[in-house]
């Protein structure tokens, strides 16, 4: 007899469009993660680790496939838009739902906020003389104004968003290994893989120093759980979206680790600095004249493309608290291209809060929001662990259906997943700069448990747990 599963056609109370096809999920999957924490942030934490930085890299890649397995199995489960929230409702309470949303929610507006501060960098560039703020603001209207279109839309304009960002990072690749291969160019003569060790070794600032980088690094995988938030949206998500989490390992290795990899080798990595990207400074070393231009409009791309994406999620996560009960009613409504445009437009409201950022503190608005971004990816990220493994153990007791697409290892994972997460927030704790983002995110706990005694008061009914609703597939 088959096993109950869920109407993948139709999730009850969606309402959405199921306008994502394969080859948009693919891609959104692929960009959504190649944002300002690789573009960017890397130039920092090269300076803090040197080469070591690649193994920090490889690493926390094992543990984000780890969560990735975790969630993919939760989705083909249960496969809604708002998936972290509820399974957060569905297996620990209400509450942690109603947390994990909102933080959720938070998460993507600090990382607009970074986008938006990248973006404006980036065209200091050309334009020293704009201000980052002015920058900031434009682009934040222009977007906003992109992400009021149909998903349809949507999901074309970011897989040429995440199209470009793939080919420039394959482009410098192919470019390092010919430098290193054949010499050319003005980097040919410096350009060794023994850069890698030669200067102060692999570890230039000893092992504690590198492991300092994981929040950074960290925050450079942030969004590749955006896959889980277009399940409501999807075509045939059983099939899109497997295949989108089982090709992360190689888009870690290739865009990442080997990104990373090739440019060290290439610019010995003494010569960057934490205001610069190491691939714009890659072809600057390199000679080709117009290189460092071009890098510099793709690594704009990349930030535009995540602040897209952020608008895109804050919205729909909005909406999942609405039907909940969790946020305003208003929230539910969508537009008449069925997208919730009142979520998005308020997130934006939030986002601007990085205009001003960029007004106030220019030189720090990065490390600030970056750090509080983390922090609150974590929280989900966590959620999700800890709700597999209670999906696991309901499963195993017979309670619960199996899922298409098993986790490998079962609960192990999410478990080595969990301790290392535990882990970065201690080294968040130590670090001095970073610290801020626990004092930020004690203070949004504290909010967020003030509007939960509000809510209960209002809605007693609210804290009451509901059984997600199954249809019965033939086969």
């Amino acid at each position: 007899m088959a096993s109950p599963q869920v109407d993948t056609e139709s999730v009850p109370g969606e309402g959405y469009e199921r306008g994502l096809n394969s080859r948009q999920v693919q891609m959104i999957a692929i960009g959504g993660a190649i944002g300002v924490g690789l573009f960017l942030g890397a130039g920092a934490n090269i300076a803090k680790a040197g080469p070591s930085l690649i193994v920090m890299y490889a690493l926390a890649g094992v543990i984000i496939f780890f969560i990735m397995r975790a969630l993919g199995e939760l989705l083909l489960y249960r496969p809604v838009s708002g998936s972290f929230a509820e399974y957060s409702r569905e297996f620990l309470g209400p509450f942690f739902g109603y947390f994990t949303g909102w933080t959720y929610w938070l998460m993507w507006i600090v990382t607009g906020m970074a986008e938006l501060t990248a973006a404006a960098i980036y065209i200091n560039y050309w334009f020293p003389q704009i201000p980052q703020w002015v920058t900031a603001l434009v682009f934040l209207l222009l977007l906003f104004g992109a992400n009021l279109i149909s998903v349809k839309l949507f999901g074309e304009i970011e897989f040429w968003f995440s199209m470009v960002k793939v080919t420039a990072i394959i482009g410098m690749i192919v470019i390092g290994l010919g430098v290193l291969t054949f010499g050319f160019s003005a980097a040919g003569d410096t350009a060794a893989v023994s850069n890698l060790w030669a200067f102060d070794g692999f570890f230039p600032k000893g092992v504690g120093s590198s492991l300092m980088t994981l929040q950074g690094v960290m925050f450079a995988y942030l969004a590749v759980e955006l896959v889980g938030v277009t399940a409501g949206e999807s075509k045939n998500p059983e099939k899109t979206l497997p295949k989108a989490i089982n090709t992360l390992p190689w888009r870690i290795a290739l865009f990442y680790v080997g990104a990373l990899t090739v440019i060290l080798c290439v610019v010995k990595w003494t010569e960057f600095s934490a205001d610069a990207s190491p691939f714009v400074k890659a072809f600057a070393v390199i000679g080709i004249p117009a290189g460092a231009g071009i890098v510099n409009f793709v690594v704009l791309t990349a930030a535009l493309s995540s602040c897209n994406s952020g608008m895109y999620s804050t919205g729909r996560m909005l909406r999942t608290l609405a039907d909940n009960g969790e946020a305003p009613g208003v929230f539910r409504r969508l537009s008449s291209t069925k997208t919730p445009a009142l979520g998005i437009a308020t997130s934006v409201v939030f986002m601007g809060i990085g205009v001003v950022l960029n007004y106030v503190v220019p030189e720090k608005a990065f490390g600030y929001v970056t750090s509080i971004a983390t922090a609150a990816g974590i929280w989900t990220w966590l959620m999700i662990l800890v709700s597999h493994v209670l999906y696991r153990r309901q499963v195993v007791a017979g309670r619960l259906p199996a899922s298409s697409f098993p986790a490998p290892g079962g609960s192990v994972c999410s478990y080595i997943a969990i301790v290392f997460l535990l882990f970065v927030t201690a080294l968040i704790a130590i670090d001095a700069d970073a610290r801020i983002c626990l004092y930020v995110m004690a203070g949004w706990a504290a909010a967020l448990a003030i509007g939960w005694a509000v809510l209960k008061n209002r809605n007693p009914g609210i804290t009451e747990r509901r059984e997600p609703e199954f249809e019965k597939v033939d086969g």
